[in-house]
């Protein structure tokens, strides 16, 4: 798609990112994502083109309504509570969104009946009776995501009930190997219940075509192949009360899947952006001959929905389908999946508490590319690129220049250009530039204008105006060397502006003039700049060990808060929160020394090698070793994501797992089983 928007006129563009679920807080795996639409919308804005960009919270689901249960309030109170916090992060991330609204509204209760009812007339819903699997401990259908067990593909234990992290296979939750509720750790038991289904099979033909058609990236495409490859499968679009989201028209205590209404949330965003907004037509941008454009921004984990069952649902409802949908990967951090217990699972408030927003929108774009690939926050790394570019390279261009046209020239550039061929050698490569800014190859984009930046250092250097201004009669000269070099900022600037939004308003009011991607073939001459200021600070490691360090004491307060409401009773829920069950880090340990507690008649004090590392544990295994010096050299299985826990006996750094029926027969790992401490069980 060609970014030169002067031959054929402005394009509509209207661009979404993946909607943030409503029970938890931002964080930075989340922002790579809003960072990288927003650096794209900010680019097409510049470019002239019209830009709707939207958002909303995913305020539905079993989760929702169970961690509301948890807290003591309504859902609706929850979601909202945490819109608002959503809403800050991103406007304090300048993410420049024009709407952000909410799946729980009458705008998505509308288009969720209109586009039900559409594919109802249309023979796309079916309906049947199935068995499904219910908590008899909690009176509750279980949905796929609360229920996990071994893979009915690749074995692959502690799967969740929709589909497989390890080979990516979707299935039934019936088809689980030894499943067990999440919610109460019960075995679940078979339940039958009518339900209604999307007949996803009937777009197959579409679905091929369409992914083959340009709006998909090639290794999505090739994903999406292996899945018409085995064969699609009727979508289960209904759940049982209780359940938090809307009931389904005339089907009493059924109610839509979260997944159904969730994108259509993009569409209510928009709708309730074109309420505000008048002269904007709903119908421009989603009926099916639009030409407007339309982009979804999503991460690879959701890919299955968004290029199967939403194309689906919008073809068999008479609405249009995504131009494109563009998908990246994971974040990272110090080359690690992002970890509570060493305080890498950064929340968005926590950065900014601590650093400026404009160096992480930097750092990801530095590092992003048009493909899936996963970006890894290497902090220290992250430190001094930040430094080196944008301080060093660009800010630092500005001040070492600024002070002699200030000072000696009243803030005023010369009439004329010092080096006009290096001027010209910087305009021109805003064409490479836009293109990779349009082609989301950020990280190539970054490269050039670096590229640049180093040439227009290595001219101030070779011009020495710090030399300049000690000799007699050469004025004119000095303020021609700081007038290209401030020029050159300018233009570097103008090519910063999507990623550097809060550095680009310092430098504007600094240049006393708005920055455009046009505006950069007249240099600024004979023009006045503003007094210098600082427009950006050094980032000091130390700063971020200090956010690292935050992070951490947060997440294990949050973990050891005990739990109130109908959870409470579940065992394990008083030291490890309901959103972290799902995520427990079980390794093997060796147990170097055992002994007993002093005023207990349950424990035994363990202290566990986790292979280099030693934990204290707290264990009610005493009944099966009375003599506990039979344990020391014996390998055990421990949960090693646990918060700390402050007992009456001391600190218990984790959980051991331990088989068997109780009292007197529990048993543990030999030293010959071949495991090795610190060894993850999955």
């Amino acid at each position: 798609m060609t970014s030169d928007t002067s031959a054929a006129g402005a394009r509509k563009i209207l661009v979404t990112c993946a909607l943030p679920y409503a029970n938890g807080s931002i964080h930075l795996g989340h922002m790579l994502e809003h960072i990288q639409a927003d650096v794209w919308v900010r680019y097409q804005r510049m470019r002239g083109n019209e830009v709707h960009f939207i958002c909303a919270d995913d305020a539905h689901g079993t989760p929702i309504m169970l961690k509301a249960q948890q807290m003591g309030v309504a859902p609706e109170q929850m979601i909202a509570e945490v819109s608002l916090e959503h809403q800050k992060d991103f406007a304090d991330f300048n993410i420049s969104f024009d709407n952000y609204h909410s799946t729980h509204s009458e705008e998505s209760r509308e288009l969720s009946e209109l586009i039900y009812d559409r594919l109802k007339e249309n023979g796309f819903i079916k309906n049947r009776t199935i068995s499904q699997l219910y908590d008899p401990e909690k009176g509750m259908f279980l949905p796929d995501r609360f229920v996990k067990g071994t893979c009915p593909r690749c074995k692959s234990p502690d799967q969740y009930g929709d589909n497989c992290e390890v080979c990516g296979a979707t299935y039934s939750p019936t088809e689980l190997i030894n499943p067990k509720s999440v919610v109460s750790g019960a075995t679940p038991i078979m339940r039958e219940s009518e339900h209604f289904f999307f007949d996803l099979p009937s777009f197959s033909g579409m679905l091929q075509a369409w992914t083959r058609s340009g709006a998909l990236q090639e290794q999505v495409a090739n994903k999406m192949q292996e899945w018409f490859d085995a064969g699609l499968q009727q979508w289960d679009i209904t759940r049982d009360a209780p359940y938090f989201g809307f009931e389904i028209p005339n089907a009493p205590g059924k109610y839509f899947y979260v997944w159904l209404d969730a994108p259509i949330g993009y569409m209510s965003s928009f709708q309730n952006l074109c309420a505000k907004r008048p002269g904007l037509s709903f119908d421009e941008y989603w009926q099916k001959d639009s030409t407007a454009e339309l982009y979804h921004f999503i991460g690879k984990d959701i890919v299955y929905f968004h290029s199967l069952f939403w194309p689906a649902m919008l073809e068999g409802s008479q609405f249009r389908k995504p131009s494109n949908i563009y998908v990246h990967g994971y974040v990272t951090v110090n080359g690690a999946k992002m970890s509570k217990s060493r305080g890498t699972f950064i929340q968005a408030r926590n950065y900014l508490d601590h650093l400026d927003a404009d160096c992480l929108r930097y750092y990801y774009s530095a590092k992003l590319s048009s493909r899936i690939d996963d970006i890894d926050l290497n902090l220290e790394d992250f430190v001094q690129r930040v430094n080196a570019d944008i301080v060093n390279k660009v800010v630092n261009l500005a001040s070492r220049n600024a002070g002699f046209i200030n000072k000696r020239f009243g803030g005023k550039l010369a009439d004329t250009l010092a080096d006009p061929a290096l001027y010209q050698t910087f305009t021109d490569a805003a064409q490479e530039i836009a293109q990779a800014y349009e082609q989301r190859e950020f990280g190539k984009a970054i490269r050039e204008i670096m590229a640049l930046a180093d040439l227009a250092n290595r001219y101030v250097d070779e011009q020495a105006p710090w030399v300049v201004a000690k000799e007699e009669g050469r004025d004119a000269d000095l303020q021609a060397i700081c007038s290209m070099g401030i020029n050159l900022f300018r233009v570097l600037m103008t090519y910063l502006k999507p990623v550097l939004p809060s550095l680009t308003e310092r430098s504007e009011a600094f240049l006393n003039t708005t920055l455009t991607w046009d505006g950069i073939q007249q240099p600024l001459l004979g023009h006045g700049i503003s007094a210098f200021k600082a427009l950006f600070n050094r980032i000091e490691m130390a700063t971020v060990e200090t956010m690292v360090e935050k992070g951490k004491q947060a997440m294990a307060a949050a973990s050891a808060k005990p739990v109130s409401g109908p959870l409470a009773d579940d065992p394990i829920q008083d030291v490890i929160s309901f959103d972290d069950f799902a995520k427990v880090d079980m390794r093997i340990a060796l147990i170097k020394s055992a002994e007993f507690v002093e005023g207990s008649d349950k424990l035994l004090k363990l202290q566990l090698d986790l292979g280099g590392e030693t934990r204290q544990v707290f264990s009610g295994i005493r009944s099966a070793y009375p003599d506990p010096k039979a344990l020391e050299g014996r390998l055990t299985v421990m949960v090693a994501n646990l918060a700390p826990r402050k007992m009456r006996f001391g600190m218990s750094e984790g959980m051991v797992m331990a088989a068997g029926p109780g009292g007197k027969d529990i048993f543990l790992l030999s030293p010959d089983s071949g495991a090795q401490p610190g060894m993850q069980v999955k």
